[in-house]
């Protein structure tokens, strides 16, 4: 899977920032303080970085690093903006081939903003890989379905159905779970034998946010049109509403997230 935008990305990385549940990075920090002889991670879909950028300030400096990526553009960014380090390292990997995933000595494998992009039967696969070996797993900020604003519109609700319909639609990794994503992961790695804590993580997007909200909005046109159930001019006008909502009227938006942390049993 690729087709991501870096400046997408980087738009978001401070929304991101400021959503992720800081006491599951509490629970991670413990938990790799305590991992010994070495402490390890493992991150999947690492885009441009944005996960080593956030968790690197939290956890042990004695953490290796090893961020994977299929788009090669992407983690050439990645290597850019960390630069070069000693405990990191940086791969090309299709994660449609789990059993290649590097995952020996890895403590915690850590994702953001990816499960949702993923089919149940990945994630089941996923989960049966990680627990054969005992890793634990960081996945942050999978979209929950919520998106509501401060100024409200007759088509909302009928919007962000639609929006859910369509983050069903295949991303690369089969049937994409969506909304769905974290409980998913939740009940099949507390089958398997993990303590699993979840907690939201929504982004909180106001007048000082105007770009993400604006690149947020226009992003949706596409998927809205492809689900066909609002006509063109009902899409236009929702859209022209929302955009001129941002500014000077000021509208925030809430964008729901949850996070979730599965460590093994000691």
């Amino acid at each position: 899977m690729s087709g991501f935008d870096k400046n997408w990305l980087a738009l978001r990385e401070p929304a991101d920032r400021r959503a992720r549940a800081l006491d599951l990075i509490d629970r991670l920090c413990v938990h790799l303080v305590a991992a010994k002889p070495h402490r390890a991670l493992l991150d999947i879909g690492c885009g441009t970085g944005s996960t080593f950028r956030t968790l690197s300030s939290y956890v042990p400096p004695d953490t290796t690093w090893h961020l994977l990526d299929y788009d090669p553009l992407l983690l050439a960014e990645a290597e850019r903006r960390i630069g070069e380090r000693p405990a990191v390292r940086f791969q090309q990997h299709d994660l449609n081939d789990l059993k290649s995933l590097p995952l020996d000595g890895v403590t915690v494998v850590t994702a953001s903003a990816l499960f949702d992009l993923c089919s149940a039967d990945f994630c089941n696969r996923f989960i049966e890989t990680i627990s054969q070996r005992g890793n634990g797993l960081y996945a942050a900020l999978n979209y929950d379905g919520v998106m509501h604003w401060t100024q409200p519109h007759p088509l909302d609700e009928q919007v962000v159905a639609d929006f859910n319909r369509h983050q069903r639609i295949d991303k690369g990794f089969g049937p994409a779970l969506g909304p769905d994503a974290t409980q998913h992961l939740r009940l099949g790695l507390e089958w398997s034998g993990y303590i699993v804590r979840v907690a939201p993580s929504p982004w909180m997007l106001g007048p000082a946010e105007a770009g993400l909200q604006e690149e947020l909005l226009r992003g949706m046109l596409n998927p809205l049109i492809e689900i066909g159930n609002l006509s063109s001019t009902q899409i236009r006008d929702w859209l022209g509403f929302r955009l001129a909502c941002i500014a000077p009227a000021g509208s925030s938006c809430v964008v729901g997230h949850t996070d979730l942390i599965a460590l093994r049993r000691r």
